[in-house]
């Protein structure tokens, strides 16, 4: 769970800097940078509970 939380924490700057940069450069290329961070961070949120999970059904 920590890893999971630092991860979050990582894209959660990332996203807002992505956002930054779009906002100063008006360039869209930082908000599809933004966009990737945000499901690439959520599909790895979402694989890890599945995870855990799946570790609590076998322990069952």
């Amino acid at each position: 769970m920590l890893l999971l939380r630092f991860v979050a924490i990582l894209a959660v700057f990332a996203i807002g800097a992505s956002i930054l940069a779009w906002v100063v450069t008006r360039d869209v290329r930082y908000l599809q940078v933004a966009w990737r961070i945000g499901k690439g961070s959520l599909i790895l949120a979402l694989a890890v509970m599945t995870l855990f999970a799946a570790e609590r059904l076998i322990v069952l």
